[in-house]
Order: structure tokens, then sequence, then C-alpha cells
């Protein structure tokens, strides 16, 4: 009985470990990287720095590659981007919703901040 208590324990704790986005935050992931395509492909005459295209790209990258390491599949990930994507493309660029959605990796990926640097630095 006590094997199996253990077992169970260790289980259940690598579950929760590994349990990855809620719905909510797949919601939310899936809002951002539809606000950052935005940001990418912002219509002519908008105001923007080229940093902030890179961020937005390499957030991008970020989020679906945590979503996958968290075991959500890349068909369903890839979907809800499109949708998002769909409502945000053509948009102006909203500084807020910007700086929301960083701060919303940085709270929702471990390292989420490097893990953005770092692909910067590899695009090109």
């Amino acid at each position: 009985m006590k094997k199996f208590l253990t077992i169970l324990f260790f289980v259940l704790i690598n579950n929760i470990a590994i349990a990855g986005m809620n719905n909510s935050d797949k919601s939310q992931a899936w809002e951002c990287s539809g606000i950052y395509m935005a940001n990418y492909f912002l219509p002519s005459g908008e105001q923007f720095e080229y940093s902030m295209k890179e961020k937005s790209m390499a957030s991008v990258k970020v989020m679906k590659a945590y979503a996958i390491e968290t075991g959500i599949p890349e068909k369903e990930w890839d979907d809800g981007v499109n949708k998002a994507v769909d409502k945000y493309y053509g948009s102006k660029y909203d500084k807020a919703k910007t700086d929301a959605c960083h701060s919303f990796i940085e709270s929702l990926i471990p390292n989420g901040a490097e893990r953005v640097k770092k692909v910067i630095q590899t695009l090109y």
C-alpha cells in the first residue's frame, strides 16, 4: 500500500508540474499572438521601432514552443493563432496591449523574457 501511495503521489506531482496552459492562458496567448502578428505587419504610415517587430516575432515563437512543450497539439495551437491573427491583422499599434502581452509571457512562461531575448538574437 505504501508503494502504491508513493507512486500515486509522484504521478500527481508530475502531472501538476507539466499541466501547461489552462484554457484561459491559451486564449490569452492566442490573443497576444494575434496582437504580435499585427505589430509585425503594421499598415503603412504606422510609427514603430524595428526592434518592436523583432520582439513581436520572437514572442510568437516562444509562446508556440512553450505551448507544444506543455502538450498542446501543434494544429490546435496554430488554429487558435490563425483566428487571433484574423481578428487583429491590419490594426494599429497598441502599446498598452503589447506591453500587457509582454508581461503575460514573462509571468506564464518560465524564463519567458530570457527566452524571447535568445530568439531575437537568432532571427537573423
